[in-house]
């Protein structure tokens, strides 16, 4: 499932920049919802988890190991955003399992201080380095995310 409408020239910063905005355009509607219609609210909340853990595994399975053999840097920014991403793992596990909505709410508060943060070091460092190194790989990468 590719994530984006972009233009299939669209380079790897933009690519995975929208697809971060896809993904909290999702999380807004879920917040939007008051849990009045539950089964509704599930399927918005589980519509967005499919999201986020898609772009979690494209990162992970695609873009890292590309990015970390073109430089070599195994133990750099993709160790760091790996445990970031068990972390985001996580609030989704227990958004899930929650009881009422009012608690996938307020796991909903820590993810988003956890992507947040996570978004911007992706965004401000990681993807400008991948793009520098992956330019010449884009395409063919690109044809990977699906």
């Amino acid at each position: 499932m590719e994530a984006t409408s972009l233009p299939p020239t669209t380079g790897l910063l933009a690519f995975f920049t929208h697809d971060h905005r896809e993904c909290d355009a999702l999380w807004a509607a879920v917040e939007g919802l008051d849990g009045r219609d539950l089964p509704a609210a599930r399927a918005a909340l589980a519509q967005f988890d499919a999201a986020m853990r898609r772009h979690l595994a494209w990162e992970e399975d695609t873009l890292f190991p590309a990015f970390e053999s073109a430089t070599g840097m195994r133990q750099g920014p993709t160790t760091v955003m790996r445990m970031e991403h068990a972390q985001v793992r996580g609030v989704l596990d227990h958004m899930a399992r929650a009881g009422d909505w009012q608690e996938v709410l307020d796991h909903g508060d820590t993810l988003l201080m956890l992507i947040g943060q996570h978004n911007a070091k992706e965004e401000g460092m990681l993807y400008p380095m991948c793009q520098a190194h992956l330019a010449g790989q884009w395409g063919e990468l690109r044809a990977q995310l699906r």
